[in-house]
């Protein structure tokens, strides 16, 4: 793992850091999958400058049921969830995990037909597949999205994020076979922090920039 100790303009100067830190799959065709929304942008320029591709992997968090904001794991696109060791504790219920659960796939759903309507997911079998967040806070998000793409049979599988708390950072490479990290700050609270600039990514923009490279064709 690489550590930085300044912060970062906004997405894309974290993005171009990252594409600086990952130039030995430039031009190996990489798969970029970015978790949506905020990942979107900065996969699309850091899949301009590998020259790779560019597509979503779609995760969602599972969130306690009396707080919106505390992660009890989270679900992929194929309904497999990953529920942090801490959620036990929570108080949240097997039906209320449940309906969590099943919330957010009907939001990965509607997200998959609006992103990409034309566009099946792009197969990261045997591929070298770079997946990218703006910043890991429980780890949870990242490693259900690993653990999606571990079991199609990437044939490099490799997490990369700006900015990330170091002890969920040593809990999600377990699930990669190399973690490119650009900031491990004690001080960490929520990724927005290390952002000077962090404004919301609209599903809109998704789209353009999924569209833009080339994410949408048939």
């Amino acid at each position: 793992m690489s550590r930085l100790t300044a912060g970062f303009e906004d997405r894309a100067q974290g993005a171009q850091q990252l594409a600086e830190r990952l130039q030995a799959y430039r031009d190996k065709n990489p798969l970029i999958l970015a978790i949506p929304r905020g990942a979107v942008p900065m996969g699309r320029i850091i899949a301009e400058l590998l020259g790779g591709q560019l597509d979503v992997v779609l995760v969602r968090k599972v969130a306690s049921p009396f707080n919106p904001e505390f992660a009890l794991g989270a679900v992929d696109e194929d309904g497999n969830l990953f529920l942090n060791p801490h959620t036990s504790s929570s108080g949240a219920d097997a039906a209320a995990i449940a309906a969590e659960k099943a919330r957010q796939m009907a939001v990965i759903k509607a997200r998959r037909a609006s992103y990409l309507p034309q566009h099946a997911p792009i197969s990261p079998a045997g591929r070298i597949v770079i997946v990218v967040d703006d910043g890991i806070a429980t780890g949870a998000t990242m490693i259900a999205a690993l653990k999606s793409v571990r079991a199609k049979n990437p044939k490099k599988l490799i997490c990369a994020t700006p900015v990330a708390a170091a002890d969920s950072l040593q809990d999600v490479a377990d699930y990669a076979d190399e973690v490119v990290c650009l900031q491990m700050p004690d001080n960490f609270m929520a990724v927005g922090q290390f952002y000077r600039d962090f404004p919301q990514v609209s599903d809109e923009e998704v789209k353009e920039e999924l569209g833009a490279a080339g994410g949408d064709s048939p």
